[in-house]
């Protein structure tokens, strides 16, 4: 049986995603046997980040600030306002290079099963954010699940109710990619959105 704190260690370790029960056993193992220095680095770098980083009152990313530099930075386009469903997502969308406006993160999607309902992901403060007469466009980006396209769905009635133009991300076939190996969902959307 192994010590009180070692399983608490192992616990916590098991939360995060992705991590079974054998994985954090290994990383806590590690920790404790090998680097112990990175312990108390990672011990100290959560510490720090669960007091230091909140959400930023326009978009809901994670920052430092009152306000993250996205929505601070004056050469981005206000018309344009993308809707995802995580920072991740933000990031991966950063990463692109191919879109300039401003963001709104959900920090999450609907599931009903899971008892995660509009006032979870905030959608009172999306409508809110996108009715502010600068946006023109609401560009929705969750992921194509079964939840992101009830959220997508949902946001979009909502969005249009209150007169603003609502674009959903594309989908299809990946660049490079060829049609023997791609599924048949991908396929059947491609066509069906094909332009």
């Amino acid at each position: 049986m192994a010590e009180p704190s070692l399983e608490g260690l192992i616990d916590a370790l098991r939360r995060l995603p992705g991590v079974g029960q054998k994985s954090a056993q290994r990383m806590a193992f590690h920790l404790l046997q090998h680097d112990r220095p990175a312990a108390l680095d990672l011990a100290g770098a959560l510490q720090v980040a669960l007091a230091e980083v909140k959400h930023c009152c326009r978009c809901h990313t994670f920052t430092e600030r009152e306000i993250c530099s996205t929505c601070a930075d004056p050469q981005r386009e206000a018309g344009q306002l993308l809707v995802v469903e995580t920072p991740a997502d933000q990031a991966a969308m950063e990463r692109s290079a191919g879109y300039r406006g401003l963001y709104f993160v959900l920090m999450g999607r609907l599931s009903p099963l899971d008892g995660v309902g509009p006032e979870a992901i905030g959608v009172a403060e999306l409508l809110e954010r996108a009715a502010d007469g600068v946006v023109a466009e609401v560009i929705l980006a969750t992921s194509f699940t079964a939840e992101g396209e009830a959220t997508a769905h949902v946001l979009a009635q909502a969005l249009r109710a209150r007169g603003l133009t609502v674009t959903r991300l594309a989908r299809g076939v990946p660049a490079g990619s060829e049609l023997e190996y791609v599924d048949l969902s991908t396929i059947a959307h491609a066509l069906t959105d094909r332009r």
